[in-house]
């Protein structure tokens, strides 16, 4: 009899859990069960902790806090330094500053900073040139064949430029700021590092860090009892805990003091203090001051140096955010056991169920935008995710390619070769684009009917595609039988020689073109445009020109391509 109770409560209990069998029904069930056995624990061992609460106060909690800040903005800081340092003394780099205009001098100190660029926090490098004032962006995919020039030069009159100068003349190694990125319009936190060689400085190389990034995981662990301050040495707040996540003051340029925001006499003579020492930057992080205030909601304060910078980390706190956490002892431990034994069990089952999925479907759509032929991750499931994936392939399809020809349509070509357009123009990129149009096509329908001019769209579009080959490079159907052709860092030379390939291509086909008044087979006719993209153009003003070149080749008897330049 009880073991067939047994046996009822546990199917009881496996249907419970198993739900219906959807993902979202089985997490939210295991979910509730853990959580329910959690909290029972947890029950019980706070009613046997309760009466052994004792009033403990421990101002090494807040001193974490400012610790914990310095030195994770001191490890970010710490890693650019050294990165920014073996640029900065790179022979190669040193050579190339000291004779700029030498195009091998400047292949081997961009090969060198490119690979730098990589290991950055934030993924950029510029460089000023001390004798021209020219100033360079480094990519982190350069390669020897790329032509790179300087795209800005400093003007002493342009306070955008003060960076530069300001670090020229320090006495320091390099300087560190908080300041706009104006390209971006968002804060960054500047890394100005000198490349001296000989006493003599020849330049400047510059990093900047992500500032929402790093204000983020300083503060993001601060609750609303614990307030955090990074502050330099004239006592201006370059971070606020409460304010990291507004866009106001991620994305404009105000400065704070320290004194507007906290106002009680007692820390502001400590923090006048603590800053009136700071000669240079910290070495070592220190021990943090503690502070008793006299007034406010907050009652403590702490005030730790940031190794490698002039600045320092400011926290305040209330008295009941030790209390909270300090003097639950025993069962504290307890409690935390049980946490994270919930946590590893939550996590582990949502990781399975849902993320772990969730991140390959994912990576696959990501890498959908590169390969047309990569398979979406999950379409053979049985369960959401498979509904899911198979949903998005069916969108992705229809939205992004031809039906009949299977080549991109217009629609992914317009977005495309804008977002190519606009990317390529912040580094004077160059960009070719190729119209193709398929001579005496309606003729070629009236003569073999309509069916049969699918099929030689087909087979046209078939011998384009495998005309272009590299990945950035596609085709796509611009409307009846016409196509485009985009080809991102191509020059004119490039693009001449991709139009004779497509020309052949198609000639190669031998399609039977009875009434065409070129030749006995079908052809095309090319138009082909290259230029620098720039930040005023559009896909439009390409397409276009490369139509202008088309009905050229048009008016000079079809079956060729004609080029015309993008700036002419």
């Amino acid at each position: 009899m009880n073991s067939m109770k047994n046996n009822t409560a546990k199917k009881g209990l496996r249907s419970f859990l198993l739900g219906d069998g959807r993902i979202s029904v089985r997490f939210r069930n295991y979910n509730i069960a853990f959580f329910a056995l959690a909290v029972f624990f947890m029950f019980i061992s706070m009613s046997m902790a309760i009466n052994n609460i004792i009033w403990q106060v421990s101002t090494k909690y807040a001193g974490s806090y400012a610790t914990s800040s310095a030195d994770a903005l001191s490890a970010h800081i710490e890693k650019e330094i050294a990165l920014m340092a073996k640029a900065a003394r790179s022979s190669a780099v040193i050579d190339w500053l000291r004779d700029e205009g030498n195009n091998e001098k400047k292949v081997l100190a961009f090969l060198e900073l490119s690979g730098i660029v990589g290991e950055l926090y934030g993924n950029n490098l510029y460089i000023g040139v001390g004798k021209s004032l020219n100033e360079y962006k480094i990519e982190e995919n350069y390669t020897a064949d790329d032509d790179v020039q300087p795209f800005d030069t400093f003007d002493t009159d342009n306070p955008e430029d003060n960076w530069y100068f300001r670090c020229v003349s320090s006495d320091k190694d390099y300087e560190l700021s908080v300041a706009m990125d104006h390209v971006l319009q968002r804060k960054r936190v500047w890394l100005d590092y000198k490349v001296v060689h000989e006493g003599v400085t020849l330049g400047v190389i510059c990093t900047g860090l992500q500032f929402s990034h790093i204000a983020g995981e300083l503060f993001s662990k601060y609750n609303n009892v614990i307030r955090g301050f990074i502050v330099d040495k004239n006592g201006t707040i370059n971070m606020d805990s409460s304010m990291y996540k507004n866009d106001d003051y991620l994305n404009y340029d105000f400065e704070t003091r320290i004194e507007d925001e906290l106002a009680d006499p007692v820390f502001l003579s400590a923090v006048k203090s603590h800053l009136s020492k700071i000669d240079g930057y910290f070495e070592e992080s220190g021990d943090p001051t503690v502070i008793k205030l006299s007034s406010g909601s907050h009652r403590y304060a702490t005030i730790s140096p940031i190794r490698f910078t002039d600045w320092s980390a400011v926290i305040v706190y209330d008295l009941s955010s030790s209390l909270n956490v300090s003097l639950f002892m025993p069962s504290l431990v307890i409690m935390l056991v049980l946490l994270l034994g919930f946590d590893l069990a939550n996590n582990i089952l949502s990781r399975r169920l849902i993320f772990l999925p969730l991140e390959r479907l994912i990576g696959s759509l990501e890498r959908l935008k590169e390969n047309k032929d990569e398979l979406i991750y999950g379409i053979e499931r049985r369960d959401e995710f498979g509904n899911l994936s198979n949903t998005i392939m069916d969108l992705f399809t229809k939205a992004n390619y031809d039906a009949l020809t299977g080549l991109y349509n217009r629609r992914y070509m317009e977005n495309n070769l804008q977002r190519v357009t606009a990317l390529l123009s912040r580094s004077n990129g160059l960009l070719s684009v190729l119209m193709i149009d398929i001579d005496y096509f309606k003729k070629y329908n009236d003569t073999y009917g309509h069916e049969q001019g699918d099929v030689c769209l087909k087979k046209v579009a078939g011998a384009l595609a495998c005309s272009i080959t590299r990945a950035n490079d596609f085709v796509a159907r611009y409307g009846g039988e016409e196509f485009i052709a985009v080809l991102p860092n191509t020059d004119k030379d490039g693009a001449r020689i991709i139009a004779q390939k497509l020309l052949e291509n198609v000639r190669l086909l031998n399609l039977p073109h009875a009434k065409s008044n070129v030749a006995e087979y079908v052809t095309v006719s090319v138009g082909v445009t290259a230029g620098v993209a720039t930040h005023k153009q559009s896909w439009e003003d390409y397409s276009k020109r490369a139509d202008e070149a088309l009905y050229m080749s048009k008016q000079n008897g079809r079956n060729q391509f004609t080029y015309l330049d993008m700036t002419t």
